[in-house]
Parts: C-alpha cells; sequence; structure tokens
C-alpha cells in the first residue's frame, strides 16, 4: 500500500493528515476517516490501513489541526485510566472550539482533497468517525450529502442535544444511509440522547441501522486506549465492512 503524511489546505489554515492507498491505478472508492479525540496516532494509521487493504482510498485528517500538528499531547499511556482521563481533560478545550461550522468547512476541504488525488474515484465517498469524530462525521453527511454517500459512527458523543448545532437536527439532509454502534452506558450518548436520534433519522426517512454494544464502554474501538473492548471491536470492523462494501457502487 501507497502511505503518507500529507498537508490539506483548508479556509482556516492547513490540516495535517495520513492517506493511505492499495498500490495499482485505481480508481479506488474514498473513505474519510475521522478521529476521536486523542487524533492521529499509530493506532488510526492502522485502522486506516485495515480499510484500505479491502480496495479503498483512505484521508483521516487531524481534525483539531487549528490547535497544531499531531500529536498534540502525549498518547503513549492510554492504557491506564488515570492518565487517559488526564489526556482528556488536555485534549477537551480543542475539541469543544471545533464547532459545526467549523466542521463543516473542513469536511469540503478535506473531500475536495481526496478527489483531487489520482488513482482515487472522485465520486461519492464514505465517512466514518469515532467518538468526537463520529459527532463529526454526522455533521459533515448532514452538510455534504450529495458528496456523501453513508456515514458509520462509532461510540460518538454527543450526537443528540439540546444545542440548536445538535447533529440530529440535519439528519434530514441526509440521502444516503448511516449506520451507528453506540457504547453500553455511555455517559455522552444515553439511552434517551440514543431515542431522540432515533426518531429523528425515522422522521427523515434516514436508511440506517443503530445498535447499543452491550458491555462496550466508550472508545472500545481504541486497542491503545483503557477502554478497548475486543469483542465490541470485532463486531464494529464487522459493519463497518458490511456498509463499505454495499454502498460501493
Amino acid at each position: 500500500m501507497r502511505k503518507t503524511m500529507v498537508d490539506v489546505p483548508t479556509e482556516d489554515g492547513t490540516a495535517d493528515a495520513y492517506l493511505v492507498r492499495p498500490e495499482g491505478e485505481g480508481p479506488y472508492a474514498g473513505v474519510l476517516m475521522f478521529p476521536d479525540a486523542f487524533g492521529l496516532r499509530p493506532r488510526l494509521e492502522e485502522m486506516a490501513d485495515r480499510i484500505a487493504e479491502r480496495g479503498y482510498a483512505v484521508l483521516a485528517p487531524n481534525l483539531l489541526y487549528r490547535g497544531g500538528r499531531a500529536p498534540q499531547i502525549d498518547t503513549s499511556g492510554l492504557k491506564d485510566p488515570e492518565r487517559r482521563a488526564e489526556a482528556i481533560q488536555q485534549i477537551m478545550p480543542l475539541a469543544r472550539g471545533l464547532d459545526r461550522a467549523a466542521v463543516i468547512r473542513d469536511t469540503k476541504a478535506y473531500l475536495d482533497f481526496l478527489a483531487a488525488q489520482g488513482g482515487v474515484d472522485p465520486g461519492p465517498v464514505v465517512v466514518v468517525g469515532y467518538c468526537m469524530g463520529g459527532t463529526n462525521a454526522l455533521h459533515a453527511i448532514g452538510a455534504y450529502s450529495d458528496r456523501i454517500k453513508a456515514v458509520a459512527c462509532f461510540h460518538g458523543g454527543r450526537l443528540a442535544t439540546d444545542e440548536p448545532d445538535s447533529p440530529h437536527l440535519g439528519v434530514g439532509k441526509i440521502t444516503g444511509e448511516a449506520y451507528f454502534g453506540h457504547a453500553d452506558n455511555d455517559h455522552s450518548m444515553t439511552q434517551e440522547q440514543i431515542e431522540v436520534l432515533e426518531s429523528a433519522l425515522d422522521a427523515a426517512g434516514v436508511r440506517y441501522r443503530s445498535e447499543v454494544y452491550a458491555g462496550a464502554p466508550h472508545g472500545f474501538t481504541m486497542t491503545d486506549t483503557s477502554s478497548y473492548d475486543e469483542a465490541g471491536e470485532k463486531r464494529h470492523w464487522e459493519n463497518l465492512f458490511d456498509l463499505l462494501d454495499r454502498v460501493r457502487t
């Protein structure tokens, strides 16, 4: 596979990103992968590589580039619950500063950049997001339903809130398919919030699946953190690849 770090020009600066594509001429279907708040690091590159191995071109941007190039914090101790909690406190100011308007501006830049790469199909892509990245992915498909044909969101937080820019308020613009793999007993995405999200999706007539992964904590896909859950991660790959392969054509 061809792997490289790239710089994506945006309206607000330059986002560093990881781009991985299979060898060969392609064209390969595009995937935008939005990381969790801990950002670009070996685990995220590993996940992007696994998607690319199935014949996709994957762009994983540093969503928090306004705070500097990745890594912005020390991610070496995330398997320790206390150090993970400290890392969350360090990164949250940047995460809270990434509002819907900024996500929409950035997503256009990511889409344009990926479509312009050699060997990449310039047509609609799939966006997959984790934790904070899942929240942003839902904003993205709501804003660019003509350029994003599906969204997969895993242990996403705050997808349905009382805020005026809550992601669930934009699902009426989705014309593609959506998948949600929720963490069990997640304080950032409670059962009540899940029901609000599902009601909005139902009302909008969106094709979707929404599932709670029993026993899986928030962040269950991340092998480099204390929240990792093996069964949840395996289930996530099965559902992600099912979605990707189904909407490829």
